[in-house]
């Protein structure tokens, strides 16, 4: 019954709260601090609340976050994205449909070294779609495109959600994580452009000029400098040079010095960053305080073991365990973003998952795969919102032409899912897993 209590009181003031508009992070504290009250006493419950989102905050590790957030800050505003654009209309030039690809393809290039599928959607979409526009694309197409493509950049790594969800999984390798996100991301990228190809045939699209061997080479040796940052950083995370958190220092100085070498960033846009960096980061850290709160109200209740045996008694077949698992986080994905949703059911699904004899490195990236999709969907989908924003077309518009990318990104995470060499494969071949 104190378990039952426990779960009706935490999620019940949660979601209300949440449902009233009242911000995720203060749902959060709210929900846990009203928990706590139901079994300690005021200076008990304040006491171990308060410590706990102190405790949650002091890591090492998270110092990687905000780090990473400066560095794909600085990637926004240097120039990156233009060249990196560039060099996915050479790859994808002569595909009919071509200019979906780049964006594609451009979403997975920028994406994986900013580490936020907003700024993506942002940056790419936008320096794409009045030239899909002028070449006759249909506009709810190309942003249904951009939607699906720019949530890629958060499996692909760098990438700060597999920091955050190593931190709550209790240590979980982190160069494993980035190596196992190579697979998925590539396949949902892939996914995306076998739709777009589909639909770019059946209505005739063009394809782009034959750019000549000179330029080609040209282009990608001003994308070079961009795409070393991948293997500097992830290289250097896996090979032990240096920690998560030192390469994503060794991130901000690479990309800071590539802005002043590219000579497109002022002072002025500079000290944007520095205040976008800082408010960013002051939202993220304090979510992460209050889940924190949170992650120690249901160890003491017993909520994670109770949520755990009661999926195991509905069945104990894994292939029905991992669905349900499936289902909830996709409905949870249409209305929370993938920083708290990793905060909140980690916590929860990963004794379950442990239980089942599931890696944590796969459920790791299947929990932020199935938050990736939910960035697409409303009434929270922060891609989608920003992409429209970009494009000038409404959800209404962009939201029918989404509907064979959700069937297609399912199926990639069903495979993911079930197959775990998908993910796996990479890391145990570089020696990172057993």
């Amino acid at each position: 019954m104190s378990v039952a209590l426990a779960i009706a009181v935490l999620f019940g003031v949660f979601f209300l709260l949440l449902f009233a508009g009242v911000p995720i992070s203060v749902s959060i504290a709210i929900s846990s601090m009203m928990t706590a009250l139901f079994f300690l006493s005021w200076e008990q419950s304040t006491f171990v609340v308060m410590q706990s989102m102190n405790l949650g905050t002091e890591s090492f590790t998270l110092l990687a976050v905000p780090l990473f957030i400066f560095a794909g800050n600085i990637m926004n505003n240097g120039g990156i994205a233009r060249r990196l654009i560039d060099l996915a209309q050479v790859l994808a030039g002569r595909i009919p449909g071509s200019l979906a690809h780049t964006n594609v393809l451009g979403n997975m290039l920028f994406g994986s070294l900013s580490g936020s599928a907003v700024a993506a959607a942002a940056a790419v979409g936008g320096t794409l779609h009045q030239r899909q526009k002028d070449e006759g694309y249909d506009p709810a197409f190309s942003t249904a495109v951009n939607v699906a493509s720019a949530p890629t950049g958060l499996l692909i790594p760098p990438t700060a959600a597999v920091i955050v969800y190593s931190t709550i999984a209790g240590g979980v390798s982190i160069s494993a994580l980035f190596m196992a996100g190579y697979g998925p991301g590539i396949l949902m990228g892939l996914a995306v452009m076998a739709i777009a190809f589909l639909y770019a045939r059946k209505h005739n699209y063009s394809i782009s000029g034959k750019t000549s061997a000179r330029l080609a080479l040209q282009i990608l040796l001003r994308a070079i400098p961009s795409l070393l940052l991948i293997v500097v950083v992830v290289g250097g995370i896996v090979f032990g040079v240096f920690t998560a958190t030192e390469g994503a220092g060794v991130a901000v100085l690479y990309t800071l010095i590539l802005s002043l070498g590219y000579r497109s960033m002022s002072w002025a846009d500079f000290r944007q960053v520095l205040t976008r960096t800082v408010s960013t980061t002051g939202v993220v850290m304090f979510l992460i305080a209050a889940s924190s709160a949170m992650s120690w109200v249901m160890a003491y209740t017993g909520i994670p073991s109770a949520i755990s045996n009661a999926m195991l008694s509905i069945s104990d077949t894994r292939f029905v365990i991992l669905l349900l698992m499936l289902l909830v986080l996709l409905v949870i994905g249409t209305f929370m973003d993938i920083t708290p949703a990793i905060l909140i059911f980690t916590p929860i699904f990963l004794p379950v998952v442990t239980e089942l004899g599931m890696d944590p490195v796969h459920f790791g990236i299947v929990l932020i795969l199935a938050m990736c999709i939910g960035t697409m969907t409303p009434p929270v989908g922060s891609v989608l919102f920003v992409s429209c924003g970009v494009s000038g077309v409404s959800i209404e518009r962009v939201a029918p032409r989404l509907i064979p990318y959700f069937g297609v990104l399912i199926l990639v995470l069903l495979a993911v899912t079930y197959i775990p060499v998908l993910s796996l494969g990479l890391p145990q071949v570089m020696g990172l897993l057993e």
